[in-house]
């Protein structure tokens, strides 16, 4: 699995939902990778997060937090 790939649909995700206010991005970008990522993608994402936006990085953490 490509990082650099990852980390930029994360961002997108976390773009796209970052009209609904921080909290409500954040909690919504790391359902979305609970939900809809595979186990590989998580792993990948998880070991290397640079390139992460804020929201993002935040919904990573809450990813982490959740395995």
């Amino acid at each position: 699995m490509d990082r650099d790939n990852l980390v930029r649909m994360a961002n997108q995700i976390a773009r796209n939902l970052a009209s609904q206010g921080e909290a409500a991005a954040v909690a919504k970008t790391a359902q979305h990778l609970v939900d809809f990522w595979d186990p590989r993608m998580k792993a990948a994402i998880l070991a290397n997060r640079a390139g992460l936006d804020p929201i993002a990085a935040r919904a990573v953490e809450r990813l982490e937090q959740a395995q």
